[in-house]
Order: C-alpha cells, then sequence, then structure tokens
C-alpha cells in the first residue's frame, strides 16, 4: 500500500449542455493530472445541473452507456489517472433514478459505484426548495473502494449531515472519504467548512470534497470552496470561488498517527436508545 498521493478537487460551474459540461471538466482534469495528481475527484452532478426532474431523469442512462461514464473511463485512461466521477443519473431499477457515484482506475475500469443514500428534501429560510426524492431512489449500501492507498469511503453532499455513515466507512477500513457535492451557496456559507471538518475529525480520515460552483437553472448558487482536509481537521486545500482546481499532497501515515493519539474510534461502544425512543432502523457498528 502506497503512504503519499497527490490529490486534487476540480471545481466547475456545470450547466444544462452535457457536453460543454465535460469538455470544461475534462480541461480541469488534465490541468490536475498535469500538476501531478493522482487521485482527481469531481463534483456531484458534473456533466449536468438541471433542476427540472423530468430532465433529469431523461439524461439517465446505465453506466455501460452513459456518455458522461463512457467520457470519465476514458479520460482516467488517457491521464493515467485515478478518477472520481462526481455522480450522474442512472437508472435504479424500479422507475425512479440513482444518484451514483463512480471510481474509475487508471485502465478505465469502474472499480467501484455508490448510490446517494440521504435524499436533500428541504425547505431552506431563503425560500429554496429541494426535493430529491422525487426523482431518485436513496442507496441503501454504504462503500469502501479499494485504491492503493488504502480504502475510500464513498459518500455523495447531503450525505454530510449523517455522522454515522462516516464512523461506519472509518470502522470498515476507509483512510480516505470522498464526498463530492453541489452544496447551495446559503447552507454551504453556514455549514460546509465546520461539517467537513468534523467528518475528518471524527472518523480519522483524509476528506476530499469537491464542489460545484456558481449560478445554475432555476435560479440555484453552489458554494464551491472544495476541500482537502486533514484527519486532525486541518484544511489543506480550499479553491474559493471560481471555476478551477486544488490540490494538496497526502501522508496516508497521518491516518494511524491521529487514530492512535485520539483512538476514538477504537473506544466505540454499543449503547441503548433514551427511553421512549425508537431504535434507529440502521444504527452503525461500533
Amino acid at each position: 500500500m502506497t503512504e503519499t498521493v497527490r490529490v486534487a478537487c476540480v471545481q466547475p460551474s456545470s450547466g444544462q449542455d452535457t457536453a460543454a459540461n465535460l469538455e470544461a471538466a475534462g480541461r480541469l482534469v488534465r490541468e490536475a493530472a498535469a500538476a501531478g495528481a493522482e487521485l482527481v475527484a469531481l463534483p456531484e452532478n458534473v456533466a449536468l445541473m438541471e433542476h427540472r426532474g423530468a430532465l433529469v431523469r431523461a439524461s439517465a442512462a446505465p453506466l455501460e452507456s452513459h456518455p458522461a461514464a463512457r467520457f470519465f473511463r476514458e479520460l482516467a485512461e488517457e491521464t493515467g489517472i485515478w478518477l472520481l466521477a462526481g455522480s450522474m443519473a442512472s437508472p435504479a431499477g424500479d422507475g425512479r433514478i440513482a444518484n451514483r457515484s463512480l471510481l474509475i482506475d487508471p485502465e478505465g475500469r469502474i472499480v467501484a459505484t455508490y448510490d446517494k443514500i440521504h435524499m436533500f428534501d428541504v425547505d431552506l429560510p431563503s425560500g429554496e426548495s429541494y426535493r430529491e426524492s422525487e426523482a431518485f431512489r436513496p442507496g441503501e449500501h454504504a462503500v469502501v473502494a479499494p485504491t492503493p492507498w488504502g480504502g475510500l469511503g464513498m459518500t455523495v453532499c447531503y450525505d454530510l449531515r449523517f455522522p454515522q455513515l462516516y464512523r461506519a466507512l472509518a470502522h470498515a477500513g476507509a483512510r480516505l472519504i470522498a464526498v463530492p457535492a453541489a452544496f447551495t451557496k446559503m447552507t454551504g456559507e453556514a455549514h460546509w467548512h465546520v461539517l467537513m471538518r468534523a467528518r475528518a475529525i471524527e472518523s480519522g480520515c483524509f476528506v476530499i470534497a469537491p464542489c460545484m460552483w456558481g449560478s445554475h437553472s432555476g435560479e440555484r448558487k453552489t458554494f464551491g470552496h472544495s476541500l482537502i482536509v486533514d484527519p486532525w481537521g486541518e484544511v489543506l486545500a480550499d479553491a474559493g470561488e471560481g471555476v478551477g482546481i486544488v490540490t494538496a499532497d497526502l501522508d496516508l501515515a497521518r491516518v494511524e498517527q491521529v487514530r492512535a493519539a485520539i483512538p476514538a474510534l477504537a473506544h466505540d461502544r454499543a449503547f441503548l436508545p433514551p427511553a421512549g425512543a425508537e431504535e434507529e432502523p440502521r444504527r452503525a457498528a461500533g
């Protein structure tokens, strides 16, 4: 297992034209690869930022024929990198679609997929309203994917607010956790940095969080500030606003150092819920 890796987060501003989105993302991925990145991560909905559910569903395709999946597989092989292809819409098998993240190896093979578990169904104080579950079926399986640097826990955007998932990924062998996102500007300004740092600290993992940036269809705005955070909660890279990339060199020995200093994962204990509370349907083992 390799103990050092240069990672990059790509921060595009995708719109409603998939071909244009892929071309723009491809340029940034090639820039990251030229800068020496071995693992490059793209944000949620990188191929299409569209607020109309019918058009999102119409864009969905099986991974073997999905134009974005094919593009990113060829790009990974061309550049010789590991590529986390953010997320894209793919059929879930019940008439709905999955918000599916892909990890692709340097040979262009899909090593792992993850379907976003937690659906963004919210009404924000700004008046913005989102109902992700109307089009998407929630995933049911946590995923830790094999990489040359150890396990990579795969999550997407709103999953960030559910710490039990991240703790379960750490217990299952994750040393790195990816959080491709299209975080709204309003919630990003309030919560993005503190939640990313908290998830890194709680799990004792490096967190790699590429985020969409800019203004999109339906008057939506995304926050940007793609982050790379170390297991102690230190922000190693912050893309701020605008289109671009950020990189950081990770020493994976830091994971074991931090976990040895504060062995909270080893101190997990099973406990009973408060009196009168219902048992959670899926509690992380600890």
